[in-house]
């Protein structure tokens, strides 16, 4: 996938003969591609508008011009050798981060949890868990983020908090209580056979029903995800202030910024009404059009800018799950609302699942994503508004299993054309631990009847656990098993090895959490280097077993590497600024095996374009620089400035 740069005014090198995709350009593939009777209505978005010379320097922002890394600390690097990963692990690596090229760290939630939901169930916003450190830790950390030159952002996790969190051990103990309406409660209906049923018929986001029943008090409280992260109140005054104070405390540490965790969530429809009957035969609905992108949520994060986050300079990056179009992306993150920096969607994650079912896949085509990347090029560009580039995170499996080969014969490469995906689009450069080393996801899990293992055994994750015991009881109850031999959240009676489940194994070796959780590979030493080699325990999660090929320590001596061009891949970003502001034009736009892609930037008589040329087969494509969709102008003087297939300056 080169990226080939032309200026008229200087030719570099005359390239007059056909660029053969296949010897210059990724050409891998998943094997689970195949061509589809999906067809993808919206036109493809083809362009967007010039940027000119004054328009650019109004533009510019530091926050649009990083690269952002995520740290999941439990699996990054355990630096006291009790088997999970520290803050001491993560000061660490940071001369790693540093040379790779990342600018900012964003840290997952570090504070006291109970871990249901591996830290965003959050039982103090202004202390350090202990299994990650302490407090003088994480101010080490920062210290020492900031002399390299890089900065640090937290997650804001303010939708919910933890179940032991002291504001709902106080608001679920008694209705009179100060703070029993800084969550959200209600009294529960009647069944037809004189039973407690919750208040509505909400799906949570995790599955189930969205509300659990609080006995002392004979009430429901609402949860979207678990019911161990009770939603708090934010049409509540209290609670919204007691926010924005925790975010100052975190600000005037010297942090510099925040990832916001599903912020478009924290309004609800007045009234709560039932989600209407789209699945007849089950008790739970899905209602995100009932507490997604709600009434006040954006005068709460209006509120919260003025108040809090205009009295510094930070970035902020709005995660906006459920359904956020462009049209609605654009009231968040336009640069005149004075809400967030930049948001958070997930349309192109999306673009495997099933009518938005996530484990359900569904075949996809180029084209596609040609859409759905061009829409929001061209949307968020049209109204001054800013988009983040990502492929993976902590809640998204591994990039290259997913987009488009993990085959050994292809992962280098696979990984290398990702990134220049990435690189090719306008908006804030988002990396995910492992990626710049191509990690993979975990190998299919097999059921084991004669040892009792059902396969579920490897994972941790709440969200998976939660499925595979929703589908696990619904098979049991088929086959006429009885309930009660199922424990909760993964504890499995040895008759269920009957039960076959190998549909869901797939599905989570294809789309569990867990996949991105697995330990980083520093190298081929046990645990991948992420512990020492005699750890006082064992590691809380399984590494990939192809660890001792795929690792940072094998990779840093090879220019050859993944790891190696990533490097090179995000120094080029940062020098062409036409990756980051140029104007965003799709060539060959019908094309199910080349993504193409021109970047344009105007500075006075200088004409800068950028194309990437990416191939997506395994079987090879050719492209023509000579081609009719190419300018005359810009067929000559072409300089290729990075590839996967060759080394620079061939």
């Amino acid at each position: 996938m080169p990226s080939l740069v032309n200026e008229p005014e200087s030719p570099i090198i005359a390239a007059p003969k056909p660029i053969r995709v296949a010897d210059l350009l990724a050409t891998a593939v998943s094997e689970a591609l195949p061509s589809r009777s999906y067809t993808a209505s919206p036109q493809i978005t083809d362009h967007t508008p010039i940027l000119t010379e004054q328009a650019l320097q109004k533009e510019r922002k530091w926050w649009k011009e990083v690269v952002v890394y995520e740290i999941y600390p439990r699996s990054f690097r355990d630096g006291n050798g009790d088997g999970v990963g520290d803050l001491v692990g993560i000061t660490e690596k940071l001369d790693y981060l540093k040379g790779l090229g990342v600018d900012v760290l964003w840290l997952s939630p570090v504070y006291k949890s109970p871990m249901y939901d591996m830290g965003y169930d959050i039982a103090d916003y202004q202390s350090i868990n202990p299994e990650v450190g302490t407090m003088q830790d994480w101010e080490t950390l920062l210290a020492q983020t900031h002399k390299r030159g890089m900065k640090l952002i937290m997650d804001l996790v303010v939708n919910h908090t933890s179940h032991e969190h002291a504001w709902f051990v106080e608001s679920r103990s008694s209705t009179t209580n100060p703070k029993r309406n800084w969550y959200i409660w209600r009294k529960g209906k009647i069944g037809p056979n004189g039973e407690q049923t919750p208040p509505n018929n909400w799906e949570s986001v995790f599955g189930g029903k969205a509300w659990s029943y609080d006995p002392k008090t004979d009430e429901w409280y609402l949860h979207l995800f678990s019911e161990y992260q009770p939603d708090l109140n934010w049409d509540n005054e209290d609670v919204r202030f007691a926010v924005y104070d925790m975010m100052r405390f975190w600000l005037d540490k010297g942090i510099d910024g925040f990832r916001m965790d599903v912020i478009n969530l924290i309004s609800k429809v007045a009234g709560l009404p039932d989600a209407a009957i789209v699945n007849p035969g089950v008790p739970y609905q899905p209602a995100a059009h009932l507490f997604a992108n709600g009434p006040n949520v954006h005068r709460y994060l209006r509120e919260m800018n003025d108040l809090v986050l205009s009295k510094y300079d930070v970035m902020t990056v709005g995660e906006m799950p459920c359904g956020v179009d462009p049209v609605e992306a654009e009231r968040y993150v336009a640069a005149g609302r004075k809400e967030l920096n930049m948001v958070f969607q997930f349309e192109h994650m999306d673009i495997d699942s099933l009518n938005g079912e996530k484990w359900i896949y569904r075949d996809w085509k180029l084209t596609d994503l040609k859409r759905i990347a061009s829409k929001w090029q061209f949307s968020l560009r049209k109204n001054e508004a800013w988009n983040s580039i990502y492929i993976e995170n902590h809640d998204q499996p591994r990039s290259i299993s997913r987009f488009a080969s993990d085959a050994d014969e292809f992962r280098d490469v696979a990984s290398k054309m990702l990134g220049t995906f990435m690189a090719l689009h306008r908006g804030t450069l988002y990396l995910y631990q492992g990626q710049e080393l191509g990690m993979r996801n975990l190998p299919l899990q097999e059921k084991k009847a004669e040892e009792g293992k059902t396969g579920i055994e490897i994972y941790r994750d709440i969200e998976t656990l939660h499925f595979w015991e929703r589908i696990m009881n619904q098979r049991i109850v088929n086959h006429k098993v009885q309930l009660s031999q199922v424990s909760p959240l993964g504890g499995r009676h040895p008759d269920v090895t009957e039960v076959d489940m190998t549909d869901i194994l797939h599905s989570l070796q294809t789309k569990s959490r867990d996949n991105a959780r697995t330990l980083m590979q520093w190298s081929s030493e046990p645990h991948a280097g992420f512990t020492s080699p005699t750890p006082k325990t064992q590691p809380w999660i399984d590494v990939n077993p192809d660890y001792k090929t795929v690792n940072a320590e094998s990779q840093s001596s090879d220019k050859s590497s993944p790891l190696a061009y990533w490097s090179r891949l995000l120094k080029l970003r940062k020098e062409q600024l036409a990756l980051i502001y140029g104007e965003f034009q799709l060539v060959d736009v019908e094309s199910e095996s080349v993504y193409c892609v021109r970047r344009t930037l105007t500075r006075g008589a200088k004409v800068t374009v950028v194309y990437g040329v990416l191939g997506w087969s395994k079987e090879g494509a050719v492209w023509k620089v000579g081609r009719e969709d190419v300018p005359e102008a810009e067929r000559s003087g072409v300089k290729l400035l990075i590839g996967n297939y060759v080394e620079e300056g061939d």
